[in-house]
């Protein structure tokens, strides 16, 4: 009796276990994305299924003929980053590029390789001095197929670039080169030593590129769950009922999609399913990056672009089409905050690595330059956090504490202290009051004066409580925006010897600065617009309520701005600086603006200032109600960058106690009170 009644009570436990399953299963299942640190070994696709949760649908042993198997070698044999490239041929400033000329006619994608090569900081003409050969593959056809290239050498220290399928088969074997590839697939990837790209179509820009078309934090209502990418080209949207799968022929045709349109345009949705085919499915893809449609990749077989690098698990979610309801289930479960996350990073990877032509290439050198560099490579951070690998130099740090904009990601405050430039390159008196107005700074730590002029450098400096110390420049505008090893401080206070400063003006200023030490902080401010009428870009120093420029004769930033100027900046911009004094300021705001998307910060500055500024002999300064000469220099920035990265403002941030009714004596910042 009692054996009847424990076998009854167990079964009935079972048969309950089983309907809890059965019916509150499907809310259990989520989407785990675990931080994953960078590592040499292969990091392959995202994993988004739990696997004791997938257990409960199906057994990983049920489904033996689509199972991922490990990455294999290649034909061409098994090379590996130590056994294949020589290293010691990368001594030196970085990494350094020799790209074969073309034997033929190239396509305009191959064109603008080239062009984002030559202007670039990786160039070299010389094969000699080159610490990698890049060859792109032949657009010719069969019968004009090239030969073995010079300074081949069994393809060692190379890198093949093919991102279309070559109408002209290798007439050699690819050796001990690395391939760069569209979509390779998995079973031919080497790991650590071959580089995946995106498919790029013909007409992707060369530089700049469409900006991603998120706008808002949530989808608006409405709008629909999914969208499918279609076999013959554009989106489907679908519907979210689950008795539905959109992308198996077996189920039945999801309702939403019978009412809608074809669409040919970059989807409007919160997922994105993209088909496990190549090479539509990579074009796919980062459509629905640039879309900021989360894309949900159904059982793929190739490798996602610059895997090494990218941690997708933050953007992008990896599906087993072979679940289709457990799969939709999962997605509708996704919290807000998550969809949130995951639509913003696929925002960042767009515009950082994807949206040119340019950017991809630079990526693909910057992937070979930190295997070169080692233990002073990108850490993880730094290539998965705004503003990315390529606009984070390592040559500069591998810290994340210390670029400006990773500070408040990483708790941290910039130093109480800042150095101050002083460029005196144009004739006049020695900027003496100026330096003791500087000096007298609480937050003062060194003055540096840059002297540019022809005149010999005068005898007798006044005397000051912090250091002093000169540098002899080049007469070029641009040495004002050299690293210099001799700044000690974070903070640059850049001035020229035209500038006219209190010291009330200088730490106020600076306490505005250490809060927000991405930005530029200035006093004098210049604004740009769009010239109908001249159907191109102008800017003026009109004193109105919104800027988009601050005057660097007079203005805070973080000492890494010189490190990208002299580093990344094309030559051909610095040169454009030096020969036009004015476009100097739009060069440094351009570039300020292209890495942090913000607007600089203006604070408050004398009457009497400004009337200085405006008389100061042979400055190149225009006075705030004229046009700074040679607008047309912003032209060719916008041409140079591909686009317009300047942000208008009206945010002016003045001292606390500015208005206050208190007495004078008791106000912090006495100086700046108006009249």
């Amino acid at each position: 009796m009692q054996s009847w009644r424990r076998t009854s009570l167990w079964l009935a436990l079972s048969a309950s276990w089983l309907l809890l399953v059965l019916l509150g299963g499907f809310p259990l299942l989520r989407v785990a994305v675990p931080p994953r640190p960078r590592s040499v070994a292969p990091q392959g696709w995202p994993h988004w299924l739990d696997a004791e949760l997938l257990q409960s649908f199906s057994q990983p042993g049920k489904l033996p003929e689509d199972a991922p198997q490990p990455p294999q070698a290649p034909r061409s044999g098994s090379c590996n980053w130590g056994a294949c490239f020589d290293t010691s041929r990368c001594r030196g400033d970085g990494l350094k590029v020799f790209v074969y000329p073309a034997a033929g006619p190239i396509s305009e994608t191959h064109r603008r390789i080239l062009a984002s090569i030559e202007g670039s900081r990786y160039h070299t003409s010389s094969p000699t001095e080159a610490c990698l050969l890049l060859l792109l593959s032949p657009d010719a056809p069969a019968e004009e197929c090239s030969p073995v290239p010079p300074w081949w050498n069994r393809g060692r220290n190379h890198l093949v670039l093919c991102l279309h399928p070559a109408p002209c088969p290798w007439t050699y074997q690819l050796g001990q080169a690395m391939v760069a590839k569209s979509s390779p697939m998995v079973d031919s990837f080497r790991p650590g030593f071959d580089v995946a790209l995106p498919f790029l179509p013909e007409a992707h820009p060369m530089r700049g590129g469409a900006p991603g078309q998120l706008r808002q934090h949530s989808p608006q209502p409405g709008v629909a769950l999914l969208a499918l990418a279609g076999e013959k080209g554009g989106w489907h949207p679908a519907g979210a009922d689950t008795s539905a799968c959109p992308w198996d022929g077996r189920c039945e045709q999801d309702s939403g999609s019978k009412q809608a349109q074809h669409r040919e345009t970059l989807p409007n949705a919160t997922f994105c399913l993209v088909p496990g085919r190549r090479p539509e499915a990579s074009w796919r893809f980062l459509q629905a990056l640039q879309a900021g449609c989360i894309p949900v990749l159904l059982s793929p077989r190739w490798e996602l672009p610059f895997s090494e690098v990218i941690d997708w698990t933050k953007a992008a979610i990896v599906a087993d089409k072979r679940l289709p309801f457990q799969v939709l289930a999962a997605l509708q479960e996704i919290s807000p905050a998550r969809l949130l996350a995951l639509r913003q990073q696929t925002q960042f990877l767009w515009d950082a690595y994807f949206s040119s032509v340019e950017k991809v290439i630079h990526t693909t050198l910057e992937i070979i330059q930190d295997r070169i560099f080692g233990a002073s490579a990108h850490p993880s951070l730094l290539w998965n956090s705004p503003p990315g690998a390529l606009l984070a130099l390592p040559t500069f740090s591998t810290s994340p504490r210390d670029f400006p904009f990773y500070h408040l990601q990483q708790g941290s405050r910039p130093e109480g202290r800042f150095s101050a430039l002083i460029w005196v390159g144009a004739p006049g008196q020695p900027p003496l009051k100026l330096i003791q107005a500087v000096a007298g700074s609480q937050h003062c730590a060194q003055i540096l004066v840059l002297w540019s002029s022809e005149r010999p450098l005068p005898s007798r400096w006044p005397e000051t409580a912090v250091p002093l110390t000169f540098i002899d420049g080049h007469r070029k505008v641009s040495d004002r925006f050299f690293p210099y090893s001799t700044i000690s401080t974070d903070a640059i206070l850049s001035l020229d010897s035209h500038s006219s400063l209190s010291t009330n003006e200088v730490d106020f200023a600076f306490l505005v600065w250490q809060s927000f030490p991405e930005r530029m902080v200035g006093f004098l401010t210049w604004s740009h617009f769009w010239d109908e009428a001249q159907g191109s870009w102008s800017y003026t120093a009109e004193r109105t309520n919104e800027f988009s420029m601050v005057l660097t004769t007079a203005a805070f930033y973080h000492r890494y701005y010189h490190t990208l100027f002299t580093h990344s900046l094309p030559e051909a911009l610095r040169t454009l600086a030096d020969e036009t004094p004015n476009c100097v300021d739009v060069l440094m705001n351009f570039l300020v603006a292209a890495v942090t998307k913000l607007s600089p910060i203006k604070v408050p500055y004398g009457k009497r200032h400004q009337e200085a500024a405006q008389e100061a002999p042979g400055g190149p300064r225009s006075g705030p109600k004229s046009q700074p000469s040679g607008p047309d220099c912003i032209n060719q920035m916008v041409a140079a960058f591909g686009h317009m990265p300047l942000v208008s403002s009206r945010l002016r941030l003045d001292p606390v106690l500015f208005k206050d009714p208190v007495s004078v004596q008791r106000k912090k910042y006495r100086s700046l009170e108006k009249p």
